[in-house]
């Protein structure tokens, strides 16, 4: 099961990922994970949080221009090599990588990478049969 990402797309100026961030705590959403991509004019904030619903929502009525994305949230062993071994399953199905991200927390003693990719529920079932097992939801917000 895939997790949603909320990606919210900013002018690239002072204060716009303080605008961000500080809105999503007034509204009481934690943020788990981050990662920002930006060029010279505009900037992607791509956000893990515990309640998507809510930053959703919360972050349009602030006039913040937002998507959801589905992203596969997957456990990766924490060690030299663990996340190649973790991206081979989806490159031997041919699968194009968009970006992926870690993630702040540790399940036990593995990291937590994010992966966007097109066939997300291609991604889990690949990953799965390879021996990964992937973070559903309810599971990750709550971390």
């Amino acid at each position: 099961m895939t997790v949603k990402q909320i990606s919210v797309f900013l002018e690239n100026k002072e204060g716009r990922l303080l605008d961000v961030t500080r809105h999503l705590g007034e509204a009481g959403v934690n943020i788990r994970a981050l990662c920002v991509a930006d060029t010279s004019d505009f900037g992607v904030l791509r956000l893990i949080v515990d309640d998507p619903e809510k930053a959703h929502e919360w972050l349009r009525e602030q006039g913040f221009t937002v998507k959801e994305t589905p992203v596969v949230a997957v456990e990766v062993d924490d060690r030299p090599g663990g996340l190649s071994a973790v991206l081979k399953p989806l490159v031997e199905q041919e699968m194009n990588i968009e970006y992926l991200y870690c993630f702040l927390e540790k399940a036990g003693d593995n990291a937590i990478v994010i992966i966007r990719v097109e066939e997300a529920e291609q991604a889990i079932g690949a990953l799965k049969a390879a021996g990964f097992r992937s973070i559903p939801p309810e599971e990750l917000y709550a971390m």
